[in-house]
């Protein structure tokens, strides 16, 4: 093997310019990013709503309950934005698309 064709090869690519990536308006994706980002905000929503909440009883309490009780919230904003939401994924969806056709 020739080393010295590969350090030139090498060097050829390290001195050609950096070409940025041209950003694209994805809708689907922006809609995807934007639902994702509702149901976490909707699963710390109903985190808050819930710390009140007393698990002491027969079979409640414990590490193991808050635990599942996180996965369960994020679960449930899931569904919530899944059946609609609270309307933010539109407005969400709205900007990041404004803010990508800005960047072009």
């Amino acid at each position: 093997m020739n080393t010295a064709l590969g350090v030139q090869g090498a060097m050829a690519m390290a001195q050609a310019p950096i070409q940025p990536p041209h950003p694209q308006a994805n809708v689907a994706a922006a809609q995807k990013v934007a639902k994702q980002f509702e149901s976490v905000f909707v699963s710390e929503f109903l985190g808050s709503m819930f710390q009140g909440i007393s698990t002491d009883g027969p079979f409640g309490g414990g590490q193991g309950e808050e635990m599942f009780r996180s996965l369960m919230l994020d679960e449930y904003g899931k569904e919530i934005v899944a059946r609609g939401g609270f309307g933010l994924s539109a407005s969400i969806t709205k900007q990041l698309l404004a803010h990508q056709e800005k960047q072009q």
